[in-house]
């Protein structure tokens, strides 16, 4: 694989949902893999959180979790503060780190403790930063700085400000998808198609706005789809009403020009992978999802569509970074994973362990004797226990500003 895009290089989250620990780096095309019930779907949406409380609010993105006390993780000890830290690369070249951390007050409330941003140019003076701490602005580097909203997230407000606004842009145009068939086949309300919704009700946009973008952009979705669902050719918008819908072409024997089949009739395997397809490869110039998750890819599929599925992945991770959860052997097989392509996911007495493949695993990945997918079939693809085993006072969430240091 080529150099690959990256947005997120490194996640660190804190007490998230059944995740006490996790410290991370993620490649251009990562791989997320483990038995159900492992903390996959924990890890994804603990970088969901982040874009929904930046797309919405803050206080949306507790209460679609169920409350504080749902996105906290649950401790017989005292009350735990949520928090989360990703380490970014931006398409302009600059660098640099987003954190909060949540916690919770009486009745359920919460409150948000501590927030901080950094963000590096190409250029070393190219710098510029804000730390919020307990509803103060404690550190900025830039004027004229917006004051600090009661319950809402500061970059939000630091948004308008030039060297936060990308920051902003790329981490709340994150894409996480658990594909609805159901979604995907029904009738569905127009929209603008800027970007995919998580369960793919509005493909129909999305499609139609590849389709207006110019050669190349729903071909490339067409071509995998015609690989994994063979027969199929084409795709294409089609307005019912007020309403939208796809329209499939398929390849039919004794007949000269395809047949049209509508999305609602045709199987939850094909119109989960046309979600797939076009989640990963929607937008062009930017546009779309700065980073794309996809859950299970293969739920509903035959296992036959795993090495299509496998290219389309490694093809949409040169445009934006991929991330994908699975117990599937027959994809991690397809995907020739290298060893640091590849997290390994598992539980133990409730707790989310989430590391690098244990070392015997990745020697055995590097000597060529098994495959990603036969570890995992063999039980043996693991966390790595030192890998895993971060203490809590190893956590550097928030770097010290000017008058902390030293």
């Amino acid at each position: 694989m080529g150099p690959g895009a990256r947005l997120v290089t490194r996640v660190r989250l804190r007490n998230y949902k059944s995740i006490a620990l996790c410290d991370v780096a993620l490649r251009p095309l990562t791989f997320v893999a483990g038995p159900n019930g492992a903390g996959k779907s924990n890890f994804l949406d603990g970088l969901r959180f982040v874009a929904d409380a930046l797309r919405t609010t803050l206080d949306h993105a507790v209460r679609e979790r169920g409350g504080i006390s749902e996105v906290r993780r649950r401790s017989g000890g005292h009350p735990t503060d949520v928090a989360v830290r990703l380490d970014f690369e931006l398409p302009s070249g600059g660098f640099g780190h987003y954190a909060f951390r949540v916690g919770p007050r009486e009745h359920l409330a919460y409150e948000i403790k501590e927030e901080q941003c950094a963000v590096h140019g190409p250029r070393a003076l190219d710098t510029a930063s804000f730390h919020v701490r307990a509803g103060r602005l404690v550190d900025t580097g830039v004027a004229p700085a917006p004051a600090v909203a009661k319950g809402r997230l500061y970059l939000v407000s630091a948004s308008g400000l030039e060297p936060f606004g990308p920051v902003f842009d790329a981490l709340s145009r994150m894409g996480f998808y658990r594909l609805s068939p159901e979604a995907i086949g029904d009738l569905q309300p127009a929209d603008p198609g800027d970007l995919l919704a998580g369960d793919g009700s509005n493909v129909a946009s999305v499609v139609e706005r590849l389709a207006a973008d110019g050669p190349g952009s729903l071909e490339r979705v067409e071509r995998f789809l015609a690989e994994i669902v063979p027969g199929v050719c084409g795709v294409e918008a089609r307005s019912v009403g007020a309403r939208q819908t796809v329209d499939f072409r398929q390849e039919a024997a004794g007949s000269s020009a395809p047949w049209r089949f509508a999305a609602a009739s045709m199987s939850d395997g094909t119109l989960r992978a046309l979600g797939i397809l076009v989640a990963l490869f929607q937008g062009r110039d930017g546009g779309g999802a700065s980073l794309v998750a996809v859950e299970e890819p293969e739920l509903a599929l035959h296992p036959a569509a795993a090495a299509a599925l496998a290219g389309a992945f490694r093809e949409a991770s040169l445009s934006r970074q991929v991330i994908v959860t699975t117990h599937s052997p027959d994809l991690l097989d397809q995907a020739r994973l290298a060893e640091d392509l590849v997290l390994a996911a598992e539980a133990d007495g409730g707790i989310a362990r989430i590391a690098p493949a244990e070392l015997r695993g990745r020697e055995a990945l590097r000597a060529r004797l098994y495959s990603v997918g036969d570890l995992l079939r063999r039980g043996e693809l693991v966390p790595d226990e030192s890998a895993a085993a971060v203490r809590d006072d190893q956590m550097a969430l928030f770097d010290p500003g000017p008058d902390e240091e030293g």
